[in-house]
């Protein structure tokens, strides 16, 4: 008997993973839409006043601004605590109220959807708290304006996209680029310009991060082809956790500016 060796057969490679398409969370963004209304509903009253009582409508005199509620720490000290949050309600010129509600549009409109309406409500609070409190703490002038809300929304919007990376696969690059990108242009482009209340950028930033990267969605895909969906992994407790720990910091913050 002759035995012969016969050729091994090479194996065969394994299957490369193919990508596969998954319907995204899609749901009118009330909550974008009610507070843009609400902030106009309040700069139409503040341009009311000037016909119905008089009050400017520019940073020369402040009458109106002591009236709806803006950051003036004299006040605040003097305990009119809900000023660390109303100024996010009032604008300066038809120009200011512009670029921040269309900034609150292009943001708010896609992270409303990935957040839900409850959620996204307490990011945007909690940007124009952190914001104001920053604002009090570092800034000794008056203050206006829906950008501390604004930032924290940007900033919601970059740990988002850090924290689903892998999901967003070669998109997350060039995405969190353009988030950085508009961060850098207006901290240090815009904010020094003069009249710009920087340290409100920063304070809203700063409080987006912090409670975005306890709160953002965290997506996974499950299902069988091609039943996929998408299931947000972040727990109810995790929420609650980053919203009360950015409100206990900046409480104490603002305690703490109070006091000192």
């Amino acid at each position: 008997m002759i035995e012969t060796q016969s050729e091994s057969t090479p194996p065969s490679p394994p299957p490369q993973p193919q990508p596969v398409s998954v319907t995204l969370p899609q749901s009118a963004p009330y909550v974008t839409y009610a507070i843009i209304g609400v902030t106009v509903v309040f700069y139409l009253l503040q341009i009311a006043s000037v016909a119905l009582f008089g009050y400017p409508t520019t940073f020369s005199n402040i009458g109106w601004m002591e009236l709806y509620g803006a950051r003036i720490n004299d006040f605040i000290l003097a305990g009119e605590l809900w000023r660390l949050l109303t100024p996010a309600l009032l604008h300066g010129s038809i120009m200011h109220i512009f670029f921040n509600m269309y900034a609150l549009l292009a943001f708010g409109t896609s992270l409303e959807q990935y957040f839900g309406r409850w959620r996204f409500f307490t990011l945007y609070i909690l940007g124009a708290f952190a914001g104001n409190v920053t604002s009090f703490l570092f800034s000794d002038g008056y203050s206006i304006g829906a950008s501390t809300a604004v930032f924290g929304l940007i900033g919601a919007e970059a740990v988002f996209l850090y924290q689903n990376r892998k999901l967003l696969a070669g998109q997350f690059s060039r995405a969190i680029g353009n988030v950085l990108f508009i961060i850098a242009i207006n901290l240090f482009l815009v904010g020094s310009l003069p009249g710009i209340d920087n340290w409100g950028h920063i304070g809203g930033l700063v409080g987006g991060l912090m409670f975005t990267w306890f709160a953002s969605p965290i997506w996974k895909v499950e299902g069988i082809q091609p039943f996929l969906q998408l299931v947000d992994k972040r727990s109810s407790r995790e929420v609650i956790i980053g919203g009360a720990l950015v409100l206990i910091i900046f409480s104490g913050l603002a305690v703490w500016g109070m006091v000192r």
